[in-house]
């Protein structure tokens, strides 16, 4: 039998991704109404069929896929729920576990069933595309894994319940997100200085994975009590140009949770997970030990 999906809605990511969907013999519906040409047009490309109503989709729909701007999740949950849809629900949108877990309450109240769902990547184009990320009831997983097989959506189902695709998508965004804004800031800071050249050029040089390098956490815990005031030193040059310093503030403060693991190199990964979960008091000056 031919499953079907309401896609909510056909935007950058979500037109692309329900059309690889259309690749495994899936009906990919979409609501035209409210939508702009932009939207609409992206349907079209993708292969997407056009409902009279959102009533109407989900009148026929297997399953639900969210995928819009994080802010509105919540919404668009309860806006399915309030058309009493009783299919698999899945929240494919980047917000936090709890979000998630509350929208999955929601569901379980109506009758619906929620997949958590993250998308890792750009959108689908020239034969590659995102990781889609699946938590929650198994066999609502495996339906929605079984819609994308063999496409340029590659589904990974994890063996764990709402929440968890959630805080995985949390945990990737928080650091790539992260470090493009960091690199704006430092090539501002760079600029402003005459130096951006020689900032790119030491950019190139860079061989560092540091996302899939966890065995140096340890180290960059144990140097700690000296990367936080250097920190705050890149804080005041960003603020003495007119650049924000918040980033550089906020690395230094998380630095100071380290501040009791001086030159502990070999502390055991999940103390140091641990010790950035423990507050420390104000920043005080240690001035000894070796610089750099």
């Amino acid at each position: 039998m031919t499953t079907t999906v309401t896609l909510l809605h056909p935007g950058a990511m979500g037109a692309p991704v329900g059309g690889q969907a259309t690749r495994t013999g899936t009906r990919v519906l979409y609501v035209p109404t409210g939508r702009g040409p932009a939207s609409v047009e992206r349907a079209r490309q993708a292969g997407l069929e056009a409902a009279d109503s959102l009533e109407s989709a989900l009148s026929v729909s297997d399953l639900v896929l969210s995928v819009c701007p994080p802010h509105a999740a919540e919404d668009v949950a309860h806006e399915v729920l309030e058309h009493g849809f009783r299919g698999v629900y899945v929240e494919a949108n980047a917000i936090s576990p709890d979000r998630t877990i509350r929208i999955g309450k929601a569901c379980a109240e109506r009758g619906a069933v929620l997949v958590d769902g993250s998308i890792i990547g750009g959108p689908p184009a020239g034969g590659s595309g995102p990781r889609l990320y699946l938590s929650g009831d198994a066999r609502a997983v495996a339906m929605t894994a079984a819609l994308f097989e063999g496409t340029d959506v590659p589904a990974r189902p994890l063996d764990a319940g709402i929440g968890a695709a959630s805080a995985l998508k949390a945990a990737y965004a928080s650091f790539q997100k992260s470090a493009r804004v960091l690199a704006a800031v430092s090539h501002a800071l760079a600029a402003g200085h005459g130096v951006g050249d020689e900032l790119m050029r030491e950019g190139r040089e860079l061989t560092a994975r540091i996302l899939a390098e966890a065995d140096h956490f340890p180290s960059v815990a144990a140097r700690a009590w000296r990367w936080a005031p250097e920190m705050e030193e890149i804080a005041a040059a960003l603020d003495a140009v007119g650049l924000p310093p918040d980033l550089a503030q906020a690395s230094a403060a998380v630095l100071r949770r380290w501040s009791g693991d001086k030159d502990r190199l070999d502390l055991p990964l999940e103390e140091v997970f641990a010790h950035l979960r423990t507050p420390v008091g104000p920043a005080t000056d240690d001035a000894t030990g070796p610089t750099g």
